[in-house]
């Protein structure tokens, strides 16, 4: 049995919706429903009466109900209070990264850091999207670093949550050059003849925003997905080994375009076929990280954390236009 299940029926039970549940647990509906099932299997009975609407919970799911609370609760204050014993963690900043930033931007943005606003202890836990932003919405990070774009908005409460722009990032698709630096496949490809492509596992957030992307083309590209994965590096060392079509994100790609291991592969007639995302940092409002912490749930505060913040907040402003 997993902590995250009883977080889950907990709030199943406090909003009596699967749909609103799964939005605020930040997963897929059928998701949140297969861990409602997994845990009714541990259980050994129903714990809730799915003949009803809006949601109610059995006589069982009330009993466990109240039991999950007191356990949550119990944990999250037995975390503080462990957390409580190091004095040094207060000078870590945790951030919460998915793979592609993490291996891309987080490097040169943390040295500009170190440059411009001091010494920085840091503490990196990598993880997919929807992953890094649970572990923000469950208290276990500072701060969240991730990317945005129209299309594929996070759905972070602007009342709970704060942001600050960070940068921009732009992905476009890149392959092998052949040895008279001509691309090796180039882009739009043939209705009967694809272009093999490397591409981004379902679900992967990257994915969504190339896919809008292709889909919003003037000129119809014509691909075969040959490989797949869900991180832009893996995606990179293949289009290296020259497998297909990759679309990478320019910060992954710039010394092997400088290189010129890696070209661009749109040919002239498709014109430009780029995304430009922001990159952004989110924390918890203080009011609302104190609150969670004297509840036992969450990080407390932290005068690093709370430091950095200020200084992002700083420069945004500055480089923003009068």
């Amino acid at each position: 049995m997993e902590t995250k299940w009883l977080e889950d029926f907990v709030s199943l039970a406090e909003t009596r919706s699967f749909s609103r549940s799964a939005q605020l647990r930040h997963v897929t509906q059928p998701a949140f429903s297969r861990r409602i099932q997994a845990l009714e299997g541990w259980a050994g009975t129903d714990l809730v009466d799915r003949s009803s609407y809006p949601t109610r919970l059995t006589p069982a799911g009330q009993t466990l109900y109240t039991q999950a609370l007191e356990i949550l609760q119990s944990l999250q204050s037995t975390r503080a209070m462990l957390r409580g014993h190091s004095a040094v963690a207060q000078d870590v900043i945790e951030f919460a990264v998915p793979h592609t930033l993490a291996f891309t931007f987080f490097p040169s943005w943390v040295t500009s850091l170190r440059q411009q606003f001091g010494p920085l202890k840091s503490r990196l836990i990598a993880l997919n999207v929807h992953d890094a932003v649970l572990r923000l919405v469950e208290g276990n990070c500072d701060l969240l670093i991730a990317y945005h774009h129209p299309s594929q908005p996070l759905q972070l409460d602007a009342n709970r949550y704060e942001m600050v722009y960070l940068g921009e990032e732009v992905v476009a698709p890149w392959v092998r050059p052949e040895a008279d630096g001509t691309p090796r496949y180039q882009l739009p490809g043939r209705p009967g003849r694809p272009l093999p492509y490397l591409g981004y596992a379902p679900g992967a957030y990257l994915g969504r925003v190339v896919d809008q992307l292709l889909k919003a083309s003037r000129t119809p590209i014509h691909l075969d997905r040959v490989y797949e994965t869900d991180m832009a590096e893996g995606l990179k060392v293949m289009a290296l080994e020259g497998h297909g079509i990759a679309f990478l994100p320019q910060s992954a790609v710039r010394k092997e375009v400088r290189a010129r291991k890696l070209v661009s592969a749109v040919g002239p007639e498709v014109g430009p076929l780029e995304a430009t995302m922001e990159v952004r940092a989110y924390r918890e409002r203080p009011a609302v990280a104190a609150r969670s912490a004297a509840e036992g749930a969450g990080l407390a505060p932290r005068r690093a954390a709370d430091a950095l913040w200020a200084y992002l907040v700083q420069t945004t402003a500055e480089r923003a236009p009068a």
